[in-house]
């Protein structure tokens, strides 16, 4: 094989406390590849300041002046790890045929990138990094991950299961998946669309070594909805199902109410009218906000926002 260039992309945010012993890590991972006579010394880093307030871009700065293979791209503001992922593809692609990414803690293990490559080498286009075991997930966080992947699963929805964002594309993958203009993207969700080779490799994902998680519950429930409404339409289908079902159940309330009228059965009872009207209220305010969140995300679209601003750009 030709000699290629691997640009490792690293999203941070508020990492601080392991940016400078990751990024150390992560160049001596590209020195035993390059060892491999699969790239020969043409690797860099690409770290991403998803708009820290301590001092990761600091740290950057200081990486980069001692390091030419180590690059920053700052953004103006927080805009989310999806926008700062698809901001260090975007400005990686220019240069590099293979493309990783990985969270700047390093829980995923990244001794696994060399296997990457080495699939990149056999001909794989994409290779998930995808987790062998879930032992270092409480109770909670493993059942409900994997309730949500069988839910997508029931949905419709391609995905890879026990995969986040620790990946392998080469040039044209990524490029492909540029071309996707959405601005409510669940990446994840969309790799699995762009139909090139694949392949995995399999870790143990690791605790963090410092500081916390940038995902607590609330951003993991409003990215688990984020990836349901991006991908699928099934809940507005569910809310036409749910509208028949209540129909013909009207229907048969209806058929009831006569036959007990001429029966002379009739039976006065305002809890049941209550608890009816409570019913079919809750149906429509949850059908209605569901639609919202579609509108909403139509909105957005039609918009045309930028996704990022990126405020500084180190070479």
């Amino acid at each position: 094989m030709d000699t290629q260039k691997l640009t490792i992309v690293v999203p941070a945010y508020n990492e601080e406390e392991v940016l400078t012993s990751s990024i150390q890590k992560l160049l001596s991972i590209e020195d035993q590849i390059a060892t491999q006579n699969i790239m020969g010394q043409r690797a860099d880093i690409l770290i991403v300041d998803d708009g820290s307030v301590d001092h990761t871009w600091e740290i950057i700065e200081k990486l980069h002046h001692s390091n030419s293979r180590i690059r920053g791209l700052r953004f103006s503001r927080n805009f989310g790890h999806q926008s700062a992922l698809i901001a260090g593809m975007k400005e990686a692609v220019k240069s590099a045929d293979m493309i990783v990414t990985i969270d700047a803690d390093l829980q995923d293990d990244p001794e696994k990138i060399a296997e990457m490559v080495d699939k990149y080498a056999e001909g794989a286009d994409i290779v998930y990094g995808v987790r062998n075991n879930r032992e270092s997930d409480s109770w909670f966080k493993r059942t409900t991950a994997q309730g949500y992947y069988k839910t997508l699963k029931m949905l419709g929805v391609e995905l890879i299961p026990n995969h986040a964002d620790f990946r392998l594309m080469s040039k044209r993958a990524v490029e492909t998946f540029l071309d996707y203009p959405e601005r409510n993207i669940f990446i994840r969700g969309l790799i699995p669309k762009l139909g090139y080779k694949t392949d995995e490799v399999y870790y143990k994902r690791t605790p963090r070594m410092a500081g916390e998680s940038k995902y607590p519950l609330k951003k993991m429930l409003a990215f688990a909805w984020d990836g349901i409404t991006s991908l699928t339409i099934a809940p507005v289908r569910l809310i036409l199902i749910l509208g028949t079902l209540a129909c013909l159940l009207a229907v048969g309330m209806v058929a009831y109410a006569v036959v007990t009228k001429l029966l002379g059965m009739t039976i006065h009872g305002w809890s049941s009218l209550m608890v009816s009207l409570w019913f079919i209220g809750g149906v429509q305010m949850v059908s209605l906000g569901v639609i919202g969140e579609y509108i909403g995300k139509l909105t957005t679209e039609v918009k045309r926002r930028p996704r990022y601003t990126v405020q500084t750009i180190l070479e």
